[in-house]
């Protein structure tokens, strides 16, 4: 549903609430898809939220908090009352409910889990951490011991209600709950009642431990096109499974949070509009005092050429060009690298081959703009010295961003850091610096200076 769309049925449900009429307001919400109705319930007034919540149709309630983001959810759920909160909660998805309790006051959520019926379902969820695989999976899943018929397995599934994504894969297990292989829905339909699973499955499982982290299990379901990874435990027992539909949320909240660091900024903890003003300052400041130090360096490096400057002016025209130019390469080959590990095309072992595939990419790089930037030097000033200079310090500075670019994002990921720290503005500033000094130090090779 488009914007416009959403603005029109949230002006109608507002006009229905100042009308006092609650009853269309939730038959208008409750026309609406998951996550079209967690649109219009956001941009609610708390108050407004409160009466609607428990009022609509439980499972339209559920989809709700599930669409919202965490702390929304999280917020709300703690404005209603327990027996209405844990009716919801008892319609969501065993992994969407264990999040929103954990986020929770420990008494309300203690509370809600006492009134739920299926608490067993949830509480084990609670014990990992989040970003780890345990904290991503759901206990909703189909998991069978390896001597069960066919017949037998099909009569249960035929009994099973979901309350989330329905698997096409039926897990297997021996008696101590080890996984021990996996079997598709279409193949047992096929196959003989009498049947047993272990002669049916596939004992080769890709799974994913409970302390695994979120993302290294999303990336194991991408590359492996997996519409769900088992999760099992130190003892490999099964534990429970990770959907598609957490794949993609993993997945958008880690682009996420890269595409934040590279523009130097740690990531927000919540939506944009659902920031304030003080948490977007906070997030940036530490950044940008750090960038405002690195960046004296720049400064640092003119004053101990100033001499060279004073007596051939010429060189600080050419100085935004140099370091914008150098900038820009070492972003391009750090942005570059960094997506290339997140993907999972390099790796730490490749780091001799990424330099060299970088050393070949800045020469052809280098050698044009080198040209380029005789060119435009000349038609400047009509030196052709200060032209040579100018060319040939940009080839020097593209080789150089290259380089480093490269290097920086691999040594990150050596000593397990975050690669899109060292990205976009860092590079710049750093970049920025180091350009200058060759820049300078080429001058005064050509020029005597």
């Amino acid at each position: 549903m488009d914007a416009v769309t959403v603005d029109t049925i949230l002006m109608h449900v507002r006009e229905s609430l100042e009308r006092n009429d609650v009853p269309e307001a939730i038959r208008i919400i409750e026309t609406l898809l998951p996550a079209d109705q967690a649109d219009v319930f956001e941009e609610l007034e708390p108050e407004h939220q409160e009466i609607l919540l428990p009022q609509l149709a439980v499972e339209d309630a559920a989809d709700i908090l599930e669409e919202l983001d965490e702390a929304d959810a999280a917020n709300l759920a703690a404005r209603i009352d327990e027996d209405s909160l844990a009716q919801i909660v008892a319609e969501m998805e065993p992994d969407e409910a264990a999040d929103l309790l954990g986020d929770l006051d420990p008494i309300l959520s203690t509370a809600t889990l006492e009134l739920l019926e299926e608490a067993d379902d949830v509480r084990p969820l609670l014990l990992h951490q989040d970003r780890t695989a345990g904290g991503l999976m759901t206990s909703e899943y189909l998991a069978f011991p390896q001597a069960m018929r066919v017949s037998q397995v099909l009569s249960a599934i035929r009994e099973w209600e979901p309350r989330g994504p329905e698997t096409p894969r039926i897990f297997v297990v021996n008696g101590g709950r080890r996984l021990v292989g996996q079997v598709g829905l279409m193949r047992l339909i096929r196959a003989e009642p009498a049947q047993r699973l272990r002669e049916l499955m596939d004992p080769d499982v890709l799974r994913v431990h409970t302390s695994d982290d979120q993302e290294a299990a999303a990336h194991l379901m991408s590359r492996y096109d997996l519409l769900v990874v088992p999760v099992v435990d130190d003892e490999e027992r099964l534990v429970g499974v990770i959907t598609v539909d957490d794949l993609v949320e993993v997945l958008e909240d880690e682009a996420t949070e890269d595409i934040q660091r590279i523009g130097g900024t740690e990531p927000l903890d919540r939506p944009y509009l659902d920031s304030s003003v003080g948490a977007m300052a906070r997030k940036r400041i530490w950044w940008l005092l750090l960038l405002f130090v690195t960046g004296t360096l720049t400064g640092s490096v003119m004053s101990l050429f100033q001499e060279e400057l004073d007596r051939v002016v010429a060189l600080s025209l050419f100085i935004p060009l140099l370091i914008g130019t150098g900038g820009n390469a070492g972003t391009q080959t750090t942005t570059t690298i960094i997506r290339a590990l997140s993907v999972g095309d390099i790796s730490l072992r490749d780091t001799l081959r990424v330099l060299w595939h970088e050393f070949r990419t800045a020469l052809i790089l280098g050698a044009l703009l080198t040209v380029v930037a005789y060119i435009r030097a000349i038609t400047w000033v009509d030196s052709p010295a200060v032209a040579l200079v100018v060319s040939a310090s940009i080839f020097a500075i593209v080789l150089w961003a290259n380089g480093v670019g490269s290097v920086l994002p691999l040594l990150a990921a050596r000593f397990k850091v975050d690669p899109a720290l060292v990205s976009g503005p860092l590079m710049s500033t750093l970049v920025d610096a180091t350009g200058l000094l060759i820049y300078f130090s080429v001058a005064s090779l050509v020029l005597g200076l």
